[in-house]
């Protein structure tokens, strides 16, 4: 069987052999992979570790590969966005997967376990500020996985059909389209031991707006918010915003990586507070992490 070829345009290699955007070498990756969203965050977490192979940065996207505990892991900034997630998951499989001699997918797959750790609006009574949320299903509102092939076969297309339903989106051309995906159920059993809540995740295209903020902009359904925080389906209700947590489940599955996001809630929606003194907690969360992956 001819091995499939990835041309230049499709793959961009840098004259280092980095790969184009995260600038990352496949010999500086590790098996096990923290991702998280500001590029200040990865020294943070990179403080716990004993050794440093490499730190690299470029753009929002900064790199530091070495190791915890016997554990080779590494950790990259994504940046805020599906959009970025989209870059830096391809990146990685490629890294990991495609032969940058040859360009020609590796005979042997490698699996990538990755954990993002993130911050998040809580959206339930019973998830106040400071409270770990393990995102079980991400439902994306970034419409990114509609691009991919396989969208529907990884997805749970009941919870979308009840969720449009819901909403009030079905057959609305204005409306979002999205999808909702399960991360890791392994990955997540490891990482959560009972002292996190489990739940549905809404991974927004924007901080205001698709969260149902306003400010000098009205909102085109002023009542979002009331509707999401009302939802439920078998037992799962909504139980916070971010940012990045679909494309991260979404692209790991069609990828055969295993994936998870867990996030420190900052900011209570339902019940209008906010800490934004939450750094020296969210170490917590990190060291948790760390020593679970």
């Amino acid at each position: 069987m001819t091995k499939k070829y990835f041309a230049s345009s499709e793959l961009i290699i840098n004259e280092d052999g980095s790969v184009f955007h995260l600038h990352v070498k496949p010999e500086q990756l590790a098996d096990k992979v923290i991702l998280v969203g500001d590029p200040g965050r990865v020294s943070l977490v990179a403080s716990h570790f004993e050794e440093k192979e490499c730190e690299i940065e470029s753009r929002e996207f900064k790199t530091i590969t070495g190791t915890y505990k016997g554990k080779r892991i590494t950790v990259v900034s994504t940046g805020i966005g599906c959009d970025n997630i989209d870059i830096v998951m391809n990146e990685l499989d490629a890294l990991a997967n495609i032969d940058f001699t040859t360009r020609e997918e590796k005979e042997t797959f490698r699996q990538l376990e990755l954990v993002r750790i993130g911050t998040c609006g809580g959206l339930q009574p019973n998830t106040p500020v400071g409270t770990f949320i393990c995102s079980e299903k991400s439902i994306g509102f970034d419409g990114l996985l509609n691009f991919y092939a396989g969208r529907n076969e990884a997805c749970d297309l009941e919870f979308e059909n009840a969720f449009l339903a819901h909403m009030g989106w079905k057959g609305n051309l204005c409306a979002p389209a999205p999808y909702v995906i399960d991360a890791n159920q392994e990955l997540i059993n490891r990482i959560d031991h009972g002292d996190m809540v489990r739940g549905v995740t809404i991974a927004a295209g924007g901080f205001f707006g698709p969260q149902g903020r306003e400010l000098r902009i009205p909102l085109a359904d002023p009542n979002q918010n009331q509707k999401i925080e009302n939802f439920t389906y078998k037992g799962y209700k909504i139980t916070n915003f971010e940012m990045e947590s679909s494309a991260l489940a979404g692209l790991s599955k069609l990828m055969g990586h295993k994936a998870m996001t867990v996030c420190m809630v900052i900011a209570n929606r339902l019940i209008k507070e906010a800490n934004t003194g939450y750094k020296n907690t969210i170490d917590t969360l990190i060291e948790t992490v760390l020593n679970r992956i």
